[in-house]
């Protein structure tokens, strides 16, 4: 009991909870908006490592931080692009395509990395993103250093997770993408085009996908390896289904994985004689069971997953 309280009031604990979480939460919203919209996006594993080795990339050729965000953002909305114009006008399998992209995206990032290193025997470093000390808030005592000292992209998330939400419920465009996943035809009805608007937000929420995967090389890490997104694609698409495609309980997710990592990272330090492997199978099967409580009750967009055409009912 003392290992486990010590865990649980240790601020670098949760101050780690926040920093893993923060790829979990832009790729969550990224998926959130392509379903919102009505489209499956199963790119986001290959999109997040384009867009965490674009990243790298571009500062490691001389662009600052936030140029190498951009920059991997544009990586991932051409990616959607592609994916919705596969998948929107043409009517293409959103599964297969959605493989497709992650098997082509990843492949085509380590290509690519090894045509711009050729020789490196390790991965190449950057200066990544360090934490930010927010004067007298980060002197609060534990929530300081957990909620403000952190990187500059962990606060871009949670602005965005606030941005979203409210674009979705309080804007126009917010409901023509909901209801672009429930009824494009209705959408179409009152003058809008469904196939534009859910060709630019399957783009949107892929360059968030792009965000994530940088991340993961300019702030969380300092290097690219082509393994590095370790499944978190998938982790994000599920926590779509916890959160019921709803930002908030999307953010309530990612930290409750990020929770359960942090929790088993912290646990192989101190308990012996268990195999590592089931420290790391808990994050999942915590998640897993925690889907499965939550999928019960989960609103699936209506138009998810149906192509649109134009005068079909």
């Amino acid at each position: 009991m003392n290992i486990l309280a010590d865990i649980l009031t240790s601020v670098g604990m949760w101050e780690a909870v926040l920093r893993i979480a923060t790829p979990l939460i832009l790729g969550t919203l990224g998926v959130l908006l392509c379903e919102r919209v009505g489209v499956l996006n199963l790119g986001i594993e290959g999109i997040m490592t384009f867009g965490a080795m674009l990243g790298w990339l571009a500062v490691y050729n001389g662009a600052d931080l936030w140029t190498g965000m951009i920059v991997a953002a544009l990586g991932g909305a051409a990616f959607g692009l592609l994916h919705a114009l596969l998948t929107v006008p043409l009517g293409l399998s959103q599964h297969v395509t959605g493989l497709g992209i992650t098997l082509f995206a990843s492949s085509f990032s380590y290509y690519v990395f090894r045509l711009a290193v050729p020789t490196a025997s390790s991965p190449p470093t950057i200066e990544p993103f360090r934490p930010l000390e927010i004067p007298v808030l980060s002197d609060i005592p534990f929530l300081g250093p957990v909620i403000f000292n952190q990187t500059a992209p962990t606060y871009l998330a949670l602005v965005l997770v606030v941005a979203i939400a409210w674009g979705l419920n309080r804007t126009p465009l917010g409901l023509a993408i909901r209801m672009a996943g429930e009824n494009p035809h209705a959408v179409d009805a009152q003058g809008i085009d469904p196939i534009w608007l859910r060709i630019g937000t399957i783009m949107a929420g892929s360059a968030l996908m792009g965000l994530a995967g940088a991340f993961l090389t300019l702030a969380a890490f300092n290097s690219f390896f082509p393994t590095m997104v370790q499944g978190r694609g998938w982790i994000c698409v599920a926590l779509v289904v916890f959160a019921s495609w709803k930002p908030a309980r999307a953010l309530l997710g990612a930290l409750l994985f990020a929770f359960f990592d942090a929790f088993q990272l912290r646990l192989q330090t101190v308990v012996e004689g268990v195999p590592y492997q089931l420290f790391l199978m808990l994050p999942y099967l915590l998640s897993i069971v925690a889907l499965i409580v939550m999928a019960r009750r989960a609103r699936v967009p209506q138009a998810l997953m149906r192509p649109y055409r134009r005068g079909e009912r």
